[in-house]
Order: C-alpha cells, then structure tokens, then sequence
C-alpha cells in the first residue's frame, strides 16, 4: 500500500467516523428533546404552577405563561423530531440550543451545578445536563447532521 492510498482510507475512515459521531448526537439529542417535548403536550395546554412562577427572560417574558409552556413542547417536538431524521439539522440544533437557553436561565442554573454522582438535586436538576446537551447542539449546529441526515441523502441524490 502507498502512501497516497494509505491517505485515502484514513480520511475514509475518518469522514465515516465523524459522520457516526453526529448520527450518535443527533439520535441521543432527539430522543431527550421528544421527551421533554411530549411531556409538556401531553400535560394539556395549562402550564403547571411551578412553570407559572418562573422568571423568564425579556425575550419570551411577554408571551402567557401557558402559551410559553405550549410553545416549548412543541418547539421541542418539532425540532427534536428534524434532528432525528436529519432534515435542516443546523437550524434545528440552534433553535433547541435557544430553548436550552431558557431552560437554564430559568429553571436550572439557580439550583446550581450537580456532581457526577449527582446530575439531579433533590431540588430539581441543576445546569450540568442542560450544558452538556448545549455541547453537543453546538456540535451539530457548527458540523451539520452529517452523511446520514436527511437532507445529506437528498443532497447526494440531487
């Protein structure tokens, strides 16, 4: 084997690879954000008291409370349901990245940062998890949703 050809199959190996990778996120991201998401549909359209109380950024502070609760699980579903077919994967990772914003910024980052051993409080879960699903939207936001998206195939079609 050459030296040229031995480059071609590491870079092979690596785009197959990289292209895992981003199946792996996508598919873990979607389950986690469908959850999320069905949870808060399935509830009914009346936010619980706990949401009610929450201090919402000015940016979606405006918008009623149950409106708000409605608007995140079907953002969720929405989004989570593109990241997991890989259809416009970027802009769905940068819209789940904006509801994980606001989770944190409401809910979590107060009950504070839980170990390892720890990821719930008995409070509630605290920012970790949520920051390291930010991670990997970011991930997929910056390296797209890969070979085995949707719109790649499309794209490799057309």
């Amino acid at each position: 084997m050459n030296l040229t050809m031995a480059r071609r199959t590491l870079a092979a190996v690596q785009a197959a690879t990289t292209d895992l990778g981003l199946l792996a996120l996508r598919l873990w991201l979607a389950q986690e954000f469908l959850q999320a998401g069905w949870t808060k549909v399935s509830a009914g359209g009346s936010a619980p008291e706990w949401f009610a109380g929450l201090p919402f950024p000015a940016v979606i502070a405006w918008l009623p409370v149950n409106v708000n609760w409605m608007a995140a699980g079907v953002g969720e579903l929405v989004l989570g349901a593109a990241l997991l077919i890989g259809l416009w994967p970027r802009l769905a990772a940068l819209g789940l990245l904006f509801i994980t914003w606001v989770a944190v910024v409401t809910v979590h980052f107060d009950l504070g940062w839980a170990g390892w051993n720890q990821i719930e409080a008995e409070d509630g879960l605290g920012f970790k998890l949520p920051l390291m699903m930010a991670v990997m939207l970011l991930a997929i936001a910056t390296q797209g949703g890969g070979r085995y998206a949707l719109g790649a195939v499309w794209t490799r079609r057309a």
